[in-house]
């Protein structure tokens, strides 16, 4: 059901730019996505950036130009963006964007979401933008961990995902028993789970790549597991066998503590094929989940 996540926040309004956040860490508290509404309405530029999450810049109005230096050469070149144009810049590019055409206005797209830390911004003495920014995103309390999830609202949670090899599921399906899966015990007696889809193929490929074989992706019902006393604990992120939890990965996953019941209709309500890359065991998409 659709409901409202949250209210759009100026975050900057400095000299002729104004920036809105709808969607973002000081928006809706939300670290996976930030959406901002930008607007340019006096000619201005930035400092030289290097960015610590990926950023489409969809420009809705005037012009933008972004500034590029090759790294052996040292030699300049600028990509021009018109209204209706997007352009792509990848985590760990340099670039300086140049907003020379007044009453410009875009769309910046972070993922993850923006943060002060997260853009590394070439200028002398702290300016008045990176002074409002960091403002913002500070508190007196340390910042809790985030799921990615909409209001944080745990208890409406139900549909989790659970990555697996086929062959270990499709036995436990066979036989009627109950799934776990190899790291059950070592990992702290849970099933390691995600309510973030997007998040799946990450997840895969910095702990799975070197298991063989198909993979499935199995969509649960959380509400079906605690009917069945099997409970659900939205917590850090956790390593899996001796592989440890990524540093960057400021999540709350929900783990599973128990096993996943084969034979309660119910439980699993969908279940989804994984594409690998042959070769490299590389994870690509879940058809029908994060390829639609």
């Amino acid at each position: 059901m659709p409901k409202l996540i949250g209210k759009a926040v100026r975050v900057v309004e400095h000299e002729g730019l104004a920036i809105d956040e709808c969607v973002g860490n000081v928006s809706t508290n939300e670290d996976i996505l930030s959406i901002a509404h930008v607007t340019v309405s006096k000619p201005t530029d930035e400092p030289w950036l290097t960015l610590h999450y990926d950023e489409w810049l969809c420009v809705r109005k005037g012009v933008m130009e972004l500034l590029s230096e090759d790294a052996e050469s040292g030699e300049q070149s600028t990509l021009k963006v018109n209204a209706g144009e997007t352009a792509f810049v990848a985590k760990g590019e340099r670039f300086r964007p140049v907003l020379s055409t007044p009453d410009t206005e875009y769309i910046a797209i972070c993922s993850p979401a923006f943060k002060p830390e997260r853009c590394i911004r070439e200028e002398g003495d702290v300016s008045d933008v990176s002074a409002k920014l960091k403002e913002l995103h500070q508190s007196d309390e340390p910042k809790s961990r985030t799921s990615g999830i909409p209001g944080e609202k745990y208890d409406d949670v139900d549909i989790l995902y659970h990555m697996c090899q086929k062959t270990l599921w499709e036995k436990c399906v066979a036989s009627g028993d109950a799934y776990f899966p190899p790291t059950f015990e070592k990992d702290g007696m849970f099933t390691h789970a995600t309510a973030v889809p997007a998040r799946l193929v990450e997840t895969g490929n910095h702990f799975y790549t070197d298991v063989k074989g198909d993979w499935i992706c199995l969509q649960l019902s959380r509400f079906a597991l605690q009917k069945l006393g099997i409970t659900t604990v939205f917590e850090e992120a956790k390593p899996v066998g001796d592989i440890d939890d990524n540093d960057h990965w400021d999540w709350v996953c929900p783990h599973i503590y128990g096993g996943i019941p084969t034979s309660v209709k119910g439980v699993v309500t969908k279940t989804f094929d994984i594409q690998r890359e042959e070769g490299t065991g590389k994870f690509l998409s879940i058809e029908g989940l994060t390829d639609v």
